[in-house]
């Protein structure tokens, strides 16, 4: 432990984390560009959302993208503007943010619980998958956990055998090879510990261009113009058309949204490279950890999950790293195990999901780490182990 991190745990009475898991890299140029908003005097949905879709989109080798205010309203909209609803099942991991299943619920359709592959692989399972299809299921959520894509053809081709509609939740792979290319609809999200963030705020592509029309309709109350148009005289009034909801993104995240997609490439190759970091550190120090998925997998390093031996206290071992000034987390408790989803879909039972969650632990990973922080990190898992 070098004399600063000592001295910093040392005056640190409360036990605050000073590795903290994810924070936001944050600076200048996005304190510029929220100030030249707040001069511009215009701070709803205007000309910065419209260009920051277009920056998205191309950054992502598709066409067109609808900003949003959520992950979540972006998974909504999705699922609603490609005919998902009532009396509809679809297929999703218990490995996710709650939000992947409340979206399903929110559009009046029923999520289906899938495995994950195995403690190794903690993807959605295709093998459990095909043994969850009734005649109800209408698509599948695939989730790019920990921003390591799943594998996007080979869900494509089940999809497709099955007649069902494909969807990634990819909060947290943005700018990663094929994800929102081969799906009908993808969601993205900005939450402040994501790769890239907005505060809040989420984006939706879509491969069907009426498809990412009545995403961009039904987020603005199904209003057939903007608060925009009719300031700048291009219309008078508006209809409704749908049943819209109000998931608009606003100027000041749109503005911060371009300043972060423009460092997002180089903020995923720093993560990629602590992560390999991490990898080598814990090979050399503590083998009997071990990462999920494989060095050549790709991903956006978005998250650093690390599986436990099953000796382990987990709860103890999260206690003595915040002792340290070590900052951790689980991603995630199961879906299927929370009060509310055991009323609703009772006796699901996931069995590699189930391990993978009991042992699995959240370690730090954001740009602004040193190699140094990732050593002092596996260094106190280490002791506390």
């Amino acid at each position: 432990m070098n004399n600063d991190k000592k001295s910093q745990k040392n005056n640190t009475q409360d036990f605050s984390p000073f590795i903290a898991l994810g924070d936001p890299v944050l600076g200048d140029p996005e304190k510029k560009t929220l100030c030249d908003v707040i001069d511009s005097g215009w701070l709803t949905m205007g000309d910065r959302v419209a260009t920051f879709e277009k920056d998205f989109a191309t950054l992502h080798g598709v066409s067109d993208a609808v900003a949003v205010n959520s992950c979540t309203a972006a998974l909504h909209l999705c699922l609603e503007a490609l005919g998902v609803g009532d009396g509809d099942e679809v297929l999703i991991p218990s490995l996710t943010f709650v939000a992947t299943a409340n979206a399903v619920l929110y559009s009046g359709a029923k999520p289906v619980f899938v495995d994950i592959n195995n403690i190794s692989s903690p993807h959605i399972s295709l093998d459990d998958a095909a043994t969850k299809i009734t005649s109800a299921t209408k698509a599948v959520i695939v989730m790019h956990y920990g921003g390591y894509t799943v594998d996007l053809p080979a869900w494509r081709k089940f999809a497709d055998d099955h007649n069902l509609l494909l969807i990634e939740d990819a909060a947290h792979a943005p700018a990663v090879r094929l994800v929102g290319q081969l799906s009908d609809a993808a969601a993205f999200s900005f939450f402040t510990n994501k790769n890239m963030t907005t505060s809040e705020g989420g984006m939706a592509v879509a491969r069907n261009a009426e498809v990412l029309n009545k995403i961009r309709q039904k987020r603005s109350h199904g209003m057939t113009s903007s608060t925009l148009d009719r300031q700048r005289g291009h219309a008078f009034s508006y209809d409704v058309i749908t049943l819209g909801y109000n998931y608009r993104m606003d100027e000041l995240r749109a503005a911060m949204g371009l300043v972060q997609l423009a460092r997002l490439p180089s903020f995923n190759r720093q993560r990629k490279v602590l992560t390999n970091h991490y990898r080598q550190v814990f090979q050399i120090n503590l083998s009997e950890v071990s990462l999920p998925f494989t060095t050549n997998h790709e991903t956006s390093a978005h998250l650093l999950p690390v599986i436990l031996p099953e000796y382990s206290n987990r709860q103890d071992i999260m206690s003595q790293l915040r002792r340290a000034g070590v900052q951790s987390s689980i991603h995630y408790p199961p879906i299927h195990h929370f009060s509310f989803y055991k009323k609703l879909t009772p006796d699901v039972t996931l069995p590699h999901t189930e391990e993978f969650c009991s042992r699995v632990i959240t370690l730090p990973l954001h740009p602004a780490l040193s190699k140094s922080d990732v050593e002092y990190v596996v260094d106190t898992l280490t002791q506390a182990l």
